[in-house]
Order: structure tokens, then C-alpha cells, then sequence
């Protein structure tokens, strides 16, 4: 399955979809444009933490080229997930 990256400053992730879309998750997130980085964490009211498992494909907007997407898990359990090395990142 392929996903659309989307970012905003909203009260509910569910604001970010296009009708019709359905959405694995969602979190905060923090740029760091020093290091190149995308760090999300935490999960979303209305979807939950993300389930980075059913994609094998990541769109992300081009303006995040050569970025490092890192999902910090946070719960002791899991270790820190860069999604650049699970995935196929493609840009638009």
C-alpha cells in the first residue's frame, strides 16, 4: 500500500484527508531543518499511532528531500523508526 505524508496544524488528523481517503494513523511532529530531520511521535485522538507496517511506499512533499523521517515510539518497547530505511520514500 502506498501513503500520502501530511503535515498540518490541526485539531483532528481527520481535517488533513480528502474525502474518500483513509487515514493508518497520525502523531505530532517536530522539524529540525539544522539536521535535516523529521521527528514524529505520539499518536492521533481519532486514528491512533501510526502502522507504518502496511506501507511499502511513503509520498512525501518535495520540500523534504533529503530529509531523515524518523517515528519515535517513545513507549520502551519499540526502538526508533526511520522510515527512510523501511520504505520507498518518492516525492511529489
Amino acid at each position: 500500500m502506498d501513503g500520502t505524508f501530511r503535515m498540518g496544524m490541526v485539531g483532528q488528523h481527520k481535517e488533513l484527508l480528502v474525502p474518500g481517503e483513509q487515514c493508518i494513523g497520525g502523531g505530532y511532529f517536530f522539524v529540525d531543518s539544522d539536521n535535516k530531520s523529521i521527528i514524529l511521535d505520539r499518536e492521533s485522538y481519532d486514528f491512533g499511532r501510526p502502522l507504518w507496517h502496511l506501507l511499502q511506499t511513503l509520498k512525501v512533499p518535495s520540500v523534504f528531500r533529503d530529509y531523515h523521517i524518523v517515528y519515535k515510539y517513545g513507549d520502551g518497547f519499540h526502538d526508533d523508526l526511520c522510515l527512510n530505511d523501511e520504505m520507498r520514500i518518492v516525492y511529489y
